[in-house]
């Protein structure tokens, strides 16, 4: 049976974030999906220099962001990342974006990334031993 892997975190609105009127720019909802890869990749041991450590990297080929209800300067932003098994070499995330204060569902989305060589940056075709590895270490295989 294939599982999948999640992870919550909270972010704070920060005064930078929001425009005049208080409510947050747009693109920092990406950003907001990218502190969810981050606590995700520390708490299932896949994050970013882990990956650099094994001689790749990920970049972002395609991201998603579907916009539900605004957020603004203080409030704290629940981020539920969820890993999507597929066969392919890359990593797939969903996201859901939560206002803590009031459970409201803010923003859902979705962002793809590919394996690069780190030296040459070569796209892998084919999934990394060390991927594999930790696919099958977490039953997602």
């Amino acid at each position: 049976m294939i599982n999948s892997l999640s992870n919550r975190t909270e972010v704070q609105v920060r005064f930078n974030e929001a425009d005049p009127l208080g409510i947050v720019w747009h693109g920092h909802y990406i950003q907001y999906f990218e502190s969810g890869r981050e606590s995700f990749g520390s708490l299932h041991g896949f994050g970013y220099l882990d990956v650099f450590r094994e001689g790749f990297v990920t970049p972002i080929v395609n991201v998603q962001c579907d916009f539900k209800r605004s957020l603004r300067y203080g409030d704290i932003v629940i981020v539920e990342t969820t890993f999507v098994p597929c066969e392919a070499a890359k990593l797939i995330f969903k996201y859901r974006l939560f206002n803590s204060k009031t459970n409201e569902l803010v923003a859902t989305g979705s962002s793809t990334q590919v394996f690069l060589e780190k030296e040459k940056l070569e796209l892998q075709l084919t999934n990394p031993t060390f991927f594999e590895n930790w696919k099958k270490a977490n039953n997602l295989i």
